[in-house]
């Protein structure tokens, strides 16, 4: 990726969008090494986050330059704000707020080359993106992070597990009988999980739903981890999202790597379980960068 883009990645929040493309990587890596590298670029951008001390720009601010404005400033001089541990509590804080936005960024990178590579899907087929009026003329592109649609299924039995799968959605969803009828499949937003409660991102997520059915598609939210506010779930599922959660056990209506195995036909568990030691030496290096100034 270009530094440009790690620029952009390490200055995210977990509620901003993300509009940089996952990294284009050699055909012939092996499955794993390919599925880490997307999980794990995102994350290494957050090692080289610097905090902004609110005043803007691409780039944040060195130790030096931190201390030059602090230690110019009357105030904070004479107080103390100008230490090297006010920059890294600065950098720690705003920099964990980044490793939860990359990790879903990763989260959602590897989900959809799964899509690609198990569903034998193309890039485009493992896509959905649709049109909003805008305030300024020209319409706004929205778009999630996968679909899966039954008539791009070309092996017989996996389409067969799949239209099993919609079945057991639509009884779930208590989905009338015209949409499921007339249902394409689904389309899809994975998350490393749903930290926040901000209402700007629900709201945007019951209209991606809307659109969704509009377009005969059932909404999913896949979260890779467990972490879910009880209320949000709640909202989700009111406006019919279907909601698969981070466990090992259930089904495949609620669990998501149950239907990774058993819909899609890869055990996404079994990666993290084979590659944790070595996504845990990676995140222990991204933190011990952030916790010094």
């Amino acid at each position: 990726m270009t530094n440009d883009e790690l620029d952009r990645l390490a200055s995210l929040d977990e509620t901003d969008e993300i509009s940089v493309p996952p990294p284009e990587l050699p055909r012939d890596l092996p499955e794993d090494e390919c599925y880490f590298l997307l999980l794990i670029t995102p994350l290494r951008a957050c090692a080289q986050y610097k905090p902004k001390f609110g005043q803007g720009g691409k780039t944040g601010m060195t130790l030096n330059q931190f201390q030059q404005m602090y230690g110019s400033d009357p105030f904070y001089s004479w107080v103390g704000l100008d230490s090297h541990l006010m920059y890294a509590a600065h950098k720690a804080a705003d920099g964990m707020t980044s490793i939860y936005r990359q990790l879903g960024i990763g989260s959602q990178w590897i989900f959809n080359q799964v899509l690609q590579d198990h569903l034998k899907l193309s890039k485009e087929e493992a896509n959905w993106s649709y049109l909003v009026p805008s305030l300024k003329g020209k319409p706004r592109r929205l778009s999630l992070d996968g679909r899966i649609e039954l008539n791009h299924l070309q092996h017989t039995e996996t389409k067969s597990r799949v239209e099993q799968w919609l079945n057991e959605v639509a009884d779930k969803l208590l989905l009338p009988q015209e949409m499921r009828e007339n249902n394409k499949g689904v389309v899809i937003e994975a998350r490393q999980g749903y930290k926040s409660k901000d209402s700007k991102r629900q709201n945007a997520d019951i209209s991606n739903a809307s659109n969704a059915y509009a377009n005969l598609y059932i909404p999913v939210l896949i979260l890779f981890s467990t972490q879910i506010d009880g209320d949000v779930a709640q909202r989700y599922s009111q406006a019919q999202w279907l909601l698969l959660k981070s466990t090992t056990h259930g089904t495949i209506t609620d669990s998501t790597y149950v239907f990774c195995r058993d819909v899609i036909g890869y055990a996404l568990a079994a990666f993290f379980q084979r590659n944790s030691a070595r996504i845990k030496g990676e995140i222990e290096t991204i933190l011990t960068t952030l916790l010094n100034a």
